[in-house]
C-alpha cells in the first residue's frame, strides 16, 4: 500500500466539569493540542505578526534546525527540549527513508539526540514520510508511534546523541492489527497519557474494495505507561471501518471520572471510561442516509483529525484523506455530560433531524450541527457545501471556533451556538490546523503560506507569509516563541 500525497495532522492540564478547556498556560506543550483536551490554543504572549525565512532576509527568526525533507508531526515542547518527527537522520546527506524522531534544545535549537527506525522492507508503512506521530511527553518519558506501527516509549534525555528506548509494542505482531487504508497505511496517532495509561489509535484499517482484513483486531488500546502491557482494547468499528483510522484520542473529566474519546474509522465517535474501557456513549457523525464509496465518492466520511473538548462539549468535524478530494462534510458539537437513555448508549440525533430542540432529540447529545450540502444547489460558481470535508482539528478561544476545510476555507463560528461569523477563502488547500495565540490565529496551507488572522468575530485582512515549503502540521506557541515546521526546517520565531 502506498500513501500518495498526504500530510496529516494530524498532533496535561485538565479542567473541572464546569470550566472550559484551558489554553496552555505553562512552560510546556507536551502533546498535540497542548493538553488532553487537544485544543490548539496557547496563552503565551509577545508573538510576532510577521516574519521572514527568506535566505539573506530573515526577520524575527531566533534559530532554525534542519529536519529531513518531510516532517508532518507538529513540534512538541517540554523540559527545555523540542521533539519532532521526520524521515531522514540528522547529519545524513543521503536520500534515506527512515522513521526519525529528533530532539533539539529549546533555547537555541542545538541538536541533542534522535531515534532512528528502519522502514519496512516490504514497502508498507509511511514510505517517505517518516514519523508522522507527534509524541506525548509525560515526566521523563515520551510516547509516540513510529513508521513500523510500534508504540515507543523513550527517555526524554536520550543516551548521548541516540535515543534511549525503554519499551516498544509492535501492534502488528502483538495485537494482530492490519494497518490499512485505501490509499496507504501511515501510523499517525499522537498518543495520550491519562494517569497510568497510554491511549493509542492503532491504525487498523481496510484494503481494496472496502474489505477489513482484521475486523476483530483492536482499533483503540490502553497500555500501561510503565511497561507497555495491554490493559484494555476496543474494536467497535470492526468490519465497518471505511478506510484507515488516523485520528487522535482526547480526554476529559466528567463528574469526577476520566473519559477518553476515540474517533472511529466507521465515522462514529466513542466515549469510554478511561480506567476500564467501558463504553459510556457513542455518536454517529454522519447522516443516516450517507453512503461510503471508495475513491472519494459517496457522502459518508470518517475522521482524519482530533476531537476537541471545551466547556463540557466536544467538537469534531468529518472528512476523508486528502487524495479523496473535496466533498460534503459535517461539524458537530456534542454534550459530553449527557447520559444515554437507550441500551445501545447512542447519543446520536434521531434520523437525520439535526435540530437539537426537536422533541425526537431530547435524549441525544446533539448541541448543534454545521455542514452538509447547500439546498437548493447553487447555480454558477456558488459553493455546494455549507461545510466541506476536512483533515484539520478545530481551535476554540473566547467562545470562537476556527474550523478549516480541505478545500482551503477557514470558518469562524460561535462555539456555543454554531452561528457562523465569517469565512475566508485561502485560495489553496489546507491540511494543517489553526493555532490561536496572543490575539492571533495562525493558519498554514499546502502551498507554503502562513496566514495570520486577528482573533475575533469580525474578519480582518490577514497577513500572508511565505514559508517556502508546504505547511502540513500546526505550529506550536510557548514561552513567547512560535515554532513552525515546513518539512525541511523547524523555525523558532520570536519578536524579541
Amino acid at each position: 500500500m502506498r500513501w500518495t500525497s498526504i500530510g496529516l495532522v494530524l498532533l496535561g492540564a485538565v479542567c473541572s466539569q464546569s470550566a472550559p478547556a484551558p489554553a496552555v498556560k505553562g512552560h510546556t506543550w507536551p502533546m498535540f493540542g497542548g493538553t488532553v483536551h487537544r485544543n490548539l490554543v496557547s496563552e503565551t504572549t509577545g508573538l510576532p505578526a510577521t516574519w521572514s525565512v527568506a535566505e539573506g532576509k530573515t526577520k524575527n527568526i531566533k534559530w532554525s534546525a534542519k529536519l529531513g525533507n518531510k516532517a508532518l508531526g507538529g513540534p512538541i515542547v517540554a523540559g527545555g527540549r523540542i521533539f519532532v518527527g521526520t524521515n531522514r537522520p540528522h547529519g545524513s546527506d543521503e536520500d534515506e527513508d527512515k522513521g526519525v524522531l529528533m530532539c533539539f534544545r529549546e533555547s537555541d535549537g542545538k541538536f541533542l539526540w534522535q531515534a532512528v527506525h528502519e522502514s519496512n522492507k516490504d514497502g508498507t508503512g509511511a514510505q517517505g514520510y517518516g514519523i508522522v506521530s507527534s509524541p506525548c511527553v509525560d515526566g521523563d518519558r515520551l510516547y509516540y508511534v513510529n513508521n513500523r506501527w510500534e508504540v515507543v516509549c523513550a527517555d526524554v534525555a536520550g543516551d548521548g546523541e541516540k535515543a534511549k528506548i525503554l519499551w516498544k509494542l509492535d501492534m502488528v505482531k502483538d495485537l494482530k492489527v492490519y494497518p490499512g487504508g485505501l490509499s496507504g497505511s501511515l501510523s499517525i496517532c499522537s498518543p495520550l497519557v491519562v494517569d497510568d495509561l497510554v491511549f493509542v489509535v492503532t491504525a487498523n484499517g481496510a484494503e481494496g474494495k472496502n474489505k477489513v482484513p482484521a475486523p476483530d483486531a483492536p482499533s483503540f488500546v490502553a497500555l500501561n505507561k510503565t511497561t507497555g502491557k495491554l490493559v484494555w482494547e476496543d474494536h467497535s468499528p470492526g468490519k465497518n471501518i471505511m478506510d484507515g483510522q488516523w485520528g487522535n484520542p482526547a480526554a476529559a473529566r466528567v463528574n469526577g471520572q476520566w473519559h477518553v474519546y476515540f474517533p472511529g474509522g466507521d465515522g462514529w465517535l466513542y466515549a469510554f471510561e478511561a480506567k476500564t474501557g467501558k463504553l459510556v456513549w457513542k455518536f454517529d457523525c454522519n447522516p443516516k442516509t450517507a453512503d461510503f464509496r471508495p475513491g472519494g465518492r459517496g457522502t459518508r466520511n470518517y475522521f482524519v483529525n482530533t476531537p476537541v473538548v471545551w466547556e463540557n462539549k466536544l467538537y469534531i468535524p468529518t472528512g476523508r484523506q486528502p487524495d479523496d478530494g473535496n466533498g460534503e462534510g459535517h461539524l458537530w458539537c456534542i454534550d459530553i455530560t449527557k447520559t444515554p437513555k437507550n441500551d445501545d448508549k447512542d447519543l446520536s440525533p434521531v434520523g437525520d433531524n439535526f435540530d437539537p430542540k426537536a422533541a425526537v432529540n431530547k435524549d441525544s447529545g446533539l448541541v448543534w450541527h454545521f455542514g452538509g450540502s447547500v439546498d437548493p444547489k447553487p447555480e454558477g460558481a456558488g459553493r455546494e457545501y455549507v461545510f466541506g470535508r476536512t483533515v484539520s482539528t478545530v481551535a476554540i478561544h473566547d467562545g470562537l471556533l476556527y474550523a478549516p476545510e480541505l478545500a482551503g476555507y477557514l470558518n469562524c463560528l460561535d462555539a456555543r451556538t454554531g452561528k457562523k461569523h465569517w469565512e475566508q477563502d485561502l485560495k489553496t488547500p489546507t491540511w494543517s490546523s489553526p493555532l490561536v495565540a496572543d490575539g492571533k490565529v495562525y493558519m498554514g496551507t499546502e502551498e507554503g503560506s502562513m496566514f495570520v488572522f486577528a482573533h475575533g468575530k469580525e474578519l480582518k485582512k490577514p497577513t500572508k507569509i511565505d514559508m517556502d515549503q508546504a505547511l502540513l502540521s500546526p505550529p506550536t506557541a510557548i514561552n513567547g516563541v512560535l515554532y513552525v515546521s515546513n518539512g525541511n526546517y523547524l523555525f523558532a520565531i520570536g519578536a524579541k
